[in-house]
């Protein structure tokens, strides 16, 4: 089961050149008694319900069409973007969110907060993160070491 998201990955790799969209994950896993297929997918404009549906389409069709078939139980397949508070994954993806609203959750307290959301200003080369957030109607920065970073997601400013 372990090398399914790899044959999807190939499966999916020309369907979305065609369309010119990215992958951003594939999961494979079991929930209770059902088996899901979870493909994320982006493109910078943002992904709508049609491209999922035109994706799952083609998608299904190829997995479908392939003898012997690479996933022989029965599962659920889903297309989907990785949504408005994605998770930002690696440095690359965390750079290119410098201006945006994020939420950093910490591995132990920095200022006694160990979750911080904010406008990220800027990564060091350190790789720490410089974010002014709103305290008590006070916008203050601060600069997160990158060994307190647990998980850096966007976030929606409420």
């Amino acid at each position: 089961m372990s090398n399914v998201p790899e044959i999807v990955k190939d499966v999916l790799t020309p369907i979305l050149n065609e369309h010119h969209f990215e992958l951003f994950d594939i999961e494979y896993v079991k929930e209770s008694q059902n088996w899901y297929l979870r493909v994320y997918i982006d493109k910078p404009a943002g992904i709508t319900i049609e491209d999922c549906a035109i994706i799952s389409d083609q998608l299904g069709e190829e997995l479908d069409a392939m003898d012997p078939d690479p996933i022989p139980q029965a599962y659920y397949l889903e297309v989907s973007s990785p949504g408005a508070e994605r998770p930002l994954r690696n440095e690359k993806e965390i750079r290119e969110a410098i201006g945006n609203y994020i939420n950093v959750s910490l591995y132990y307290p920095v200022k006694q907060n160990k979750v911080y959301e904010g406008t990220l200003k800027a990564v060091t080369e350190d790789n720490d993160l410089v974010i002014e957030y709103n305290d008590m109607s006070v916008f203050r920065e601060l600069t997160i070491p990158s060994k307190a970073i647990a998980k850096v997601r966007l976030a929606i400013k409420f």
